[in-house]
């Protein structure tokens, strides 16, 4: 199909693609299965892009709408007591995110050595939550498969948020409420439109402007991260932000999970079975490691199972976010330990990763 074609019937393809959304959200509605708005339109926009020729399109500008919202919603937490409980938690977020970190990098250690792939590849895929800055940095060696490293982030990600709230909601987290930590937040959420005006347009301006100079100075996913601080300050600084009815909320979720559901296209992979088996099963295993780091995070800080988890789980900070919302874990501890990774993966493991592939390319010139 031709580029023209395509742009002149974008607004159908939009709409289709919304039409699809929406189906899969009021079939996980119908079977009562966790965050319906997020997963429901996840999956049915990754079946239907890949089990047909229909062409699916979802503008980011959508997406990063979603961003704000679920932004603003993180900001609403983050009150000043929250805040501070934040900046006292600030040793064990080093020790939880470097732990992870090593996790991640003993992983990489053995799936290269079954697989045959060279082990940086292996490793820029899995370092978790920072996608746009590991495909940045896979840019660079010359030795660095570009497509397995997205591969294995995307469906880590997918992973990620299929499996954490399914885990929650079975046997092993049996008060998965969160232990009422989250309470007030969740009553707040029902609120009615009219609670809404006329706060909600300071924000509006407010964490929009923030999202996008975010994005032109290179913010670390600026649309999410911009509206939540300015959220917060505008809070600390007197001005109530209301909360949100549950209607913007699920719209939040069906934005972003339709756009993670269009990430992944198994069909341009060359080799499918090896690629998405490497990318399945060190997903798996993460997962494993971060439940099981949870468990020591529960332990050593007396937060819920499903907060620490959540904390912990290295998907996205707005995906993880929401689960938290949803299910009435600590929604600061959660953004907290999520927004710490979120900046320690973006300004420090860059550099380092660049320093130990020279390092290792001047050994080799050296040997050779």
């Amino acid at each position: 199909m031709s580029t023209l074609s395509v742009t002149r019937r974008k607004p159908l393809y939009v709409l289709m693609t919304l039409i699809t959304a929406l189906a899969g959200g009021g079939i996980f509605m119908l079977l009562h299965l966790p965050l319906p708005w997020l997963l429901g339109p996840m999956i049915a926009v990754l079946t239907g892009s890949n089990l047909r020729k229909q062409v699916y399109i979802w503008p980011g500008q959508i997406r990063n709408t979603g961003m704000i919202i679920v932004g603003y919603t993180i900001g609403l937490s983050l009150t000043g007591s929250a805040l501070n409980q934040i900046a006292y938690q600030l040793p064990s977020m080093l020790l939880m995110t470097t732990l992870l970190l090593l996790f991640c990098a003993g992983i990489a250690v053995i799936v290269s050595k079954v697989s045959g792939t060279n082990y940086k590849t292996i490793l820029l895929g899995s370092i978790p939550g920072g996608l746009t800055q590991m495909l940045v940095l896979a840019e660079e060696p010359e030795d660095i498969n570009l497509t397995v490293v997205t591969v294995i982030q995307v469906v880590r990600l997918m992973m990620i948020i299929i499996c954490v709230p399914l885990l929650i909601y079975s046997p092993l987290f049996a008060s998965h409420a969160g232990g009422g930590e989250n309470t007030p937040l969740l009553v707040e959420s029902a609120a009615g439109w009219g609670g809404l005006f006329p706060n909600i347009f300071y924000f509006v301006v407010a964490c929009t402007v923030c999202g996008i100079v975010g994005q032109k100075i290179k913010f670390p996913t600026a649309y999410l991260l911009g509206p939540a601080i300015i959220t917060a300050i505008l809070q600390i600084s007197g001005l109530q932000g209301p909360a949100l009815p549950d209607v913007l909320i699920n719209a939040a979720q069906l934005m972003i999970g339709v756009y993670v559901g269009l990430l992944l296209d198994p069909r341009k992979l060359n080799n499918k079975l090896l690629t998405l088996s490497l990318a399945v099963g060190s997903g798996a295993v993460l997962i494993a490691g971060a439940y099981g780091l949870s468990l020591l995070f529960a332990y050593l800080d007396s937060v819920s199972s499903a907060t620490a988890l959540l904390s912990l789980a290295p998907g996205g900070m707005d995906q993880m976010s929401l689960i938290a919302h949803e299910v009435g874990a600590d929604l600061p501890t959660v953004a907290g330990y999520q927004l710490f990774r979120t900046f320690f993966i973006f300004f420090a493991v860059p550099p380092l990763f660049k320093l130990i592939f020279r390092e290792k390319k001047r050994k080799t010139a050296v040997v050779s």
